[in-house]
């Protein structure tokens, strides 16, 4: 049920992070869910990193998991932009 959940709050932070970022991205239910997750991965990682986040304590809450999607959305665009160049 967890991964379930987990999928579903990726979905949401992954179309507010698209809504925020409007352009060219991947498109596709199963891509914005994983952009979403992703974000939120990105964001644990950078919070653990700068200490904001330390083991076991609640993980990265929607904010800092939509600033992650939107880290990822422009990495994305940045890769593509240089190859379409």
């Amino acid at each position: 049920m967890h991964l379930i959940w987990s999928l579903l709050v990726g979905l949401v932070i992954g179309a507010i992070a698209k809504a925020i970022m409007p352009g060219k991205d991947p498109g596709g239910l199963l891509v914005t869910m994983l952009i979403g997750v992703g974000g939120s991965i990105v964001a644990s990682l950078l919070g653990s990193a700068l200490g904001i986040y330390h083991r076991g304590d609640a993980g990265p809450g929607i904010i800092a998991s939509i600033v992650g999607a939107i880290i990822l959305l422009a990495g994305y665009r940045l890769i593509t932009g240089r190859r379409a160049s």
